[in-house]
């Protein structure tokens, strides 16, 4: 299975977005397709693996069940870095012009869009 940055993307807002901690239903529901389902259920452990969510296992019969899923502040960092469709577009522009990539160069070439709006709009030089 290859990673999905764009799948990532709408995990993290989907868990924010939540009024409580979530539950792999939850994430599922408006889901189309049971591959595509599968997909995103085999991206929480990778995003756990990352320190950006976290979650309990219940192991039910043959299935694992993931319950009180929640970002932790890594992924709340990271979400906030892509929040913006603009900035998340020239991020995604950035790493494929690159070739390859990790979550900490994505997140901080994120960063660094962000860091580039926030001294537009406001003039202020900031050093991170």
């Amino acid at each position: 299975m290859k990673r999905d940055m764009d799948l990532v993307r709408d995990i993290l807002l989907k868990i924010e977005s939540a009024p409580g901690k979530s539950s792999w239903n939850v994430l599922i529901d408006g889901v189309e397709g049971e591959d595509k389902q599968k997909l995103l259920l085999a991206h929480l452990p990778l995003m756990r693996d990352a320190h950006l969510v976290k979650f309990l296992s219940l192991n039910a019969g043959i299935y694992t069940v993931m319950e009180n899923i929640e970002l932790t502040w890594e992924g709340h960092d990271l979400l906030d870095s892509v929040r913006s469709p603009e900035v998340w577009k020239k991020t995604k522009k950035g790493v494929e012009a690159a070739g390859g990539f990790t979550i900490d160069l994505m997140k901080s070439l994120a960063k660094g869009f962000v860091k580039k709006q926030i001294e537009e709009h406001t003039g202020v030089k900031l050093e991170l």
